[in-house]
């Protein structure tokens, strides 16, 4: 019992030594990225599919299902790890409907993620005339040289009429 009792005393001082030594380690200088900023005009379509909201679009404003985007995606690019990887946080403002006379406002804000490649994901809460929802998103940033051209498919699911957005936009690394 007694050989039993300063193996464990042994144990636990081996474990703590181990797991301590690594609360005295330095962490070397990591290389930092510089932040890039990606904002800029965005332009679309959105499809908005069969279902209450169409309907009451249709009754009060004579709109179709299909209304064009335009708009401004404000980013910020919160960390950069070596291997080009970099967490997002995207606020996106749109004014849908003005080909049809309509004003139809939304925001979204989604925290994603882009990869070295340049495709990326991300979700988030969206607002619009149709309620507050959430928002799901998928693209790819294409450079030709200092210039960007992020392509991006967005879905809203909800109970009113799901929406299906397609932006695309331009922008400078600056």
């Amino acid at each position: 019992m007694k050989s039993q009792i300063v193996f464990f005393k042994n144990t636990l001082f081996l474990f703590g030594l181990l797991l301590g030594t690594g609360a005295f380690a330095q962490i070397g200088p990591r290389e930092v990225t510089p932040s890039v900023n990606l904002e800029g005009p965005r332009l679309g379509v959105t499809y908005i599919m069969e279902g209450e909201l169409t309907r009451g679009l249709k009754e009060d404003f004579d709109v179709n299902p299909f209304i064009t985007q335009f708009g401004w995606q404000f980013e910020r690019q919160y960390f950069s790890l070596n291997s080009g990887v970099a967490g997002l946080v995207e606020g996106v403002v749109l004014v849908g409907g003005l080909e049809q006379n309509v004003f139809l406002p939304s925001a979204s804000l989604l925290v994603g993620i882009r990869g070295a490649k340049g495709f990326e994901f991300g979700f988030g809460p969206n607002l619009s005339l149709a309620g507050a929802g959430m928002v799901f998103a998928v693209g790819m940033n294409v450079q030709a040289g200092e210039l960007n051209f992020p392509v991006n498919f967005a879905f809203v699911p909800s109970p009113k009429g799901a929406r299906f957005t397609l932006l695309c936009g331009f922008n400078v690394v600056n």
